[in-house]
């Protein structure tokens, strides 16, 4: 039906003009380095062509067909592998041949800076260890993860497993599960949808490791499923925002206020815990809180002192703040952030 349509549409591509066509698939092979299947659309590909492809040149250093054979010439229509890349593209780029060598190498430097310039300017990659960092204020918390088992049973049981872990407050989403080795196309919807690819027994490709290098993809690999289990567990509690507890250290009653040279000091008894010099501290009148600062000077009688306790009396001056009154309550505080749990 294919040929019926093609020659009813009189569908035909000219084989005398440069070629050109689109990578369909990229590979790392032993021996040969990185190749390409490319489908050509136009033009005759020969061999020792200068061609660009995505960000990349190079020349092509043979033709093979889906035999292993070695081809002299690509004609319009055929799909053939490509030796002789300088590095793995990505699937579906345009592959087009150039007259021109410098051309080409120009080209490349410019794509390859555009690309680096845009990776330096690109959010993080989420990994299981930088969830939280990664995390807009306010945002979902939502763990999508990726998983490739080397059993179908493993699969199933893991998958079970990781829904099954109780949250009310972070959601995780398995995209995608399969059995067999880490592809690239696991690290292109991991790079797309922000995920973490998790594998248990599986291996991966070479291209795929190298692509998540590229990419930025976390990929996390196990053979204990307790450990896969704890980790992801660790990794679900860090998405959740930290409480913020305040912890009172001490109280001070202002009792009479002096003017000095460099502005107002207020002559105060400590009227419990601990007032530490350098420390937080907030003014209270009537439970309202005026000014939250640093509290920069502490003073016993005419010495400097780095703290006071309970019953004592002492000097303080609040920064620049001076519009404290007799009665005011100065309190030491400060704050700690405390891991909530699942």
């Amino acid at each position: 039906m294919i040929l019926l349509q093609a020659e009813l549409l009189e569908l035909k591509a000219d084989p005398t003009v440069l070629p050109r066509g689109n990578v369909v698939e990229t590979q790392m092979e032993q021996g040969r380095g990185p190749t390409a299947t490319v489908l050509i659309k136009e033009g005759t590909l020969k061999r020792g062509m200068t061609y660009i492809v995505g960000p990349y040149w190079g020349k092509v250093k043979a033709l093979l067909n889906e035999q292993g054979r070695i081809l002299n010439q690509a004609l319009p229509s055929q799909a053939v592998k490509v030796v002789g890349l300088s590095a793995v593209p990505q699937a579906g780029v345009e592959f087009r041949v150039v007259v021109d060598e410098t051309e080409a190498r120009e080209h490349s430097e410019r794509e390859l800076a555009k690309l680096r310039t845009g990776k330096l300017e690109a959010p993080t990659k989420v990994t299981l260890e930088n969830l939280f960092d990664t995390l807009a204020e306010g945002q979902k918390k939502n763990l999508r993860v990726i998983l490739k088992t080397d059993v179908q049973g493993s699969a199933e049981a893991i998958a079970d497993s990781l829904m099954k872990i109780p949250s009310d407050k972070v959601r995780l989403e398995l995209i995608h599960v399969a059995v067999g080795p880490i592809s690239e196309s696991d690290v292109l919807l991991a790079s797309a949808s922000n995920a973490v690819i998790i594998g248990f027994g599986s291996k991966v490709d070479a291209s795929a490791a190298e692509m998540a290098k590229r990419e930025g993809v976390q990929i996390k690999l196990y053979r204990i499923i307790y450990e896969l289990i704890d980790q992801v567990k660790e990794a679900m509690a860090g998405l959740l925002d930290p409480e913020i507890r305040t912890k009172v250290l001490g109280q001070v009653e202002i009792k009479q206020i002096f003017n000095v040279s460099k502005g107002k000091v207020a002559g105060c008894i400590v009227l419990s815990g601990l007032i530490v010099r350098n420390g937080k501290v907030r003014l209270l009148r009537n439970k309202n809180v005026l000014w939250e600062g640093q509290l920069t000077t502490l003073k016993r009688f005419q010495d400097d002192v780095t703290e006071v306790r309970t019953g004592l009396e002492c000097g303080i001056r609040l920064g620049n703040y001076t519009e404290f009154e007799a009665g005011d309550i100065i309190e030491a505080f400060e704050t700690e952030k405390i891991s909530q749990k699942l």
